[in-house]
């Protein structure tokens, strides 16, 4: 285990800056995600602590030691690419030891780990077959192995799920985060799939346009997020954003697109227009005793099993989503009376900027 420090580092290909003064700490044995959209700079920025891309400025620390000029196999980390890159000539066994003879290690070591390896990995019964016999959640198996076995001071995830299937996806993300809990070893896990980050992060590192929007646990970035690209970015279904005037009257009242008012509390905010921002599971069909906000018409109905999802427009022609129970009898082009949760309530200024309800 072993904490990774970022200062101020810097990254330009040509006139194009990809990464723009960046800070950030990963902590000894934590599993951090950069999660962003594609060329939000997530994978550079990990590519540069792995050494396969230079850092034009700023240091790079790994477990305390100045590694920024330090050639890839000085920095003792272990890469785990989206492309499994095996040798298809060689073994599971072969594949897994090939680095390891490249440095000269004893065959009684190597055997020691590799086969260590393939129990925490649960594939023993594979390390006498060959790429072409295995399905590709095996062969992204064999790719962690690989770094396994060099007994690294971190790991490094760019994308490594994006080629399997989506069952195959989550089965394999839940080894991951197993093999995380056994390990305890500093990882670094790139995606733009925000559902991986969730479930998978001690911490998110939430990048947008060469430069970090919000770090924070998943339900830090989830509730409280810090702009409005984070909000729109993490979820899935993604917020509901609503043009907002907000009144002098305590800063309390927010008219919303069809004049609808909506009570909310969120006291250091000056009267003004903003935008509202608020998940589908905080709008719902309004029940037996609850006060309805406004009403929309009804022009999608997708049903999840355990809750259902209402695509929306307002009378003004403004769409957005609610949710209903399981079992609901709402149907398309029906007008629905929504309760808006108000205490889940987010507003968002011209720059972005989030203000959270206390």
């Amino acid at each position: 285990m072993a904490p990774i420090k970022l200062e101020n580092v810097s990254k330009s290909f040509g006139n194009v800056n990809v990464i723009n003064d960046i800070s950030l700490a990963v902590e000894a044995g934590e599993l951090m995600v950069f999660l962003g959209p594609s060329g939000s700079g997530k994978s550079t920025l990990l590519r540069m602590i792995a050494g396969l891309e230079t850092i034009d400025d700023g240091a790079l620390m790994i477990d305390g030691v100045r590694s920024e000029k330090l050639a890839p196999g000085q920095r003792n980390v272990a890469m785990v690419f989206q492309n499994y890159a095996l040798y298809p000539h060689m073994t599971v066994r072969d594949n897994m030891a090939f680095g390891l003879r490249n440095i000269g290690m004893s065959a009684d070591a190597i055997a020691e780990r590799v086969q260590e390896a393939a129990r925490m990995l649960e594939m023993e019964e594979l390390l006498d077959r060959r790429p072409a016999q295995l399905s590709g959640g095996q062969r992204q198996r064999v790719a962690i192995g690989r770094a396994i076995v060099k007994e690294p001071k971190a790991f490094l995830f760019d994308e490594p799920l994006s080629n399997l299937d989506a069952a195959l996806r989550v089965r394999t993300r839940v080894e991951l985060a197993q093999l995380h809990n056994r390990m305890k070893a500093t990882m670094i896990y790139v995606t733009h799939d925000q559902t991986e980050a969730m479930t998978l992060a001690d911490r998110i590192v939430v990048l947008n346009n060469c430069r970090i929007e919000q770090i924070g646990t998943p339900m830090e970035v989830y509730l409280r997020p810090a702009s409005r690209f984070v909000a729109g970015f993490v979820g899935s279904p993604g917020m509901n954003f609503l043009k907002a005037d907000l009144s002098g009257d305590g800063a309390h009242t927010v008219r919303i697109n069809d004049g609808s008012v909506l009570e909310i509390d969120i006291p250091e905010v000056a009267a003004g227009q903003y935008e509202l921002g608020i998940r589908p599971e905080s709008v719902q069909v309004v029940r037996d005793g609850q006060a309805a906000v406004t009403t929309a018409t009804v022009g999608v109905v997708e049903r999840l099993g355990e809750r259902t999802l209402l695509y929306c427009t307002l009378a003004d022609g403004t769409e957005l989503i609610a949710t209903d129970s399981g079992r609901t009898e709402v149907k398309t082009g029906d007008t629905v009376p929504l309760a808006f949760d108000a205490t889940a309530c987010h507003l968002f200024d011209e720059a972005g900027r989030a203000f959270h309800v206390h």
